[in-house]
């Protein structure tokens, strides 16, 4: 039997804060708790007016790799036409798709996993697209860079080279960790613990908390989690439970209703 709204645990959300809004507004229709608590901050790489020459109006390419709804956002906000057909649009994830197709482009030209895949990633994005790649194929990646330099797993990009693809690479937004002054710390140490369920996204947000939060007592709290390898870095973090769900609304309620 599942808990009431009245018992369930909190659902900290830890997407960027232009993704937590809606995961905030489903989770809480779906009768939990929920509050946000941003773990990672994004800004624009560079001025609107340099990304758009960068991009150069989608000329010259056959497939754009967008990573991610943040990278979507930043093109949106710098007023770059989305790309039209024939130039096909790759993303890793659902979420990504809906925010390609709310910009304008057209859904019969986006390219993801398919709905069953075990994991929304590159990985899985790999078998729908490597048919397209060929001696000759242009493709522009358009992603974002963390603090420390990292900008993602390079395995598509260099599949693609591999067949002879030409891939190019547009860093578009900044990717950082918050800054939290001594109220927001001690609210997020509030939440340490069986009352909460931290829903992570990102290894790269755990990092930040580890460094924002030192000395918290993980093996207390609760994690549930949408990807091996942020599975592997909560537990690293100490995190006393962490479970795995595809990051789709539906999977991510019914798991964590197994925790509840």
């Amino acid at each position: 039997m599942s808990a009431t709204s009245a018992t369930r645990p909190t659902v900290v959300v830890t997407r960027p804060r232009e993704q937590a809004a809606a995961w905030v507004e489903a989770l809480g229709a779906a009768g939990w708790p929920v509050v946000a608590l941003p773990l990672i901050e994004i800004a624009p790489a560079v001025e609107p007016a340099a990304l758009r020459t960068l991009i150069d109006g989608w000329r010259g390419v056959d497939a754009v790799l967008v990573v991610s709804p943040a990278a979507v956002a930043v093109l949106r906000q710098a007023q770059v036409p989305p790309p039209a057909a024939p130039v096909r649009c790759w993303t890793p994830g659902a979420g990504t798709a809906d925010a390609l197709r709310a910009w304008g482009v057209a859904p019969a030209a986006i390219d993801q996993p398919p709905p069953d895949a075990a994991q929304m990633d590159t990985d899985a994005l790999w078998p729908v697209v490597a048919p397209q790649v060929r001696p000759g194929w242009r493709l522009r990646a358009v992603r974002g860079v963390s603090a420390d330099g990292y900008e993602g797993r390079d395995t598509l990009l260099q599949r693609c080279i591999e067949r002879g693809a030409t891939v190019e690479t547009v860093t578009a937004y900044r990717r950082q960790g918050p800054r939290w002054d001594a109220a927001q710390r001690q609210a997020a140490e509030r939440l340490v613990g069986p009352g909460a369920i931290w829903l992570f996204s990102s290894s790269e947000a755990i990092g930040y908390l580890r460094a924002l939060m030192p000395g918290a007592p993980w093996s207390a709290a609760r994690a549930l989690v949408t990807h091996p390898r942020i599975a592997a870095a909560a537990r690293a973090l100490g995190v006393g439970q962490v479970v795995m769900s595809r990051p789709a609304l539906p999977e991510v309620v019914q798991a964590l209703e197994s925790m509840a």
